[in-house]
């Protein structure tokens, strides 16, 4: 699924890696396990949670969406 794709520009990216690279990494704050996705160039949005397993799982799953979103943006616009 993580396959290399084409820019409209010309240029090669890996989605996956995109993705992945949006995301910061858990960390505890507080009482909470924290980590925040960079959706947008304006969107930045943070998660909490109780369990630091459950945070990762969450992360996880969140950048696959992300991924996912790439993936159908980079098809939208024609590359």
């Amino acid at each position: 699924m993580s396959n290399i794709i084409e820019s409209h520009f010309g240029t090669l990216m890996s989605p996956k890696k995109i993705a992945a690279g949006a995301a910061s990494s858990v960390r505890k704050q507080g009482a909470f396990y924290v980590f925040s996705l960079r959706v947008d160039s304006d969107d930045i949005r943070e998660y909490s949670f109780t369990d630091r397993q459950r945070a990762e799982s969450a992360r996880e799953v969140l950048i696959s969406h992300l991924e996912q979103k790439i993936i159908s943006d980079a098809k939208r616009t024609g590359s």
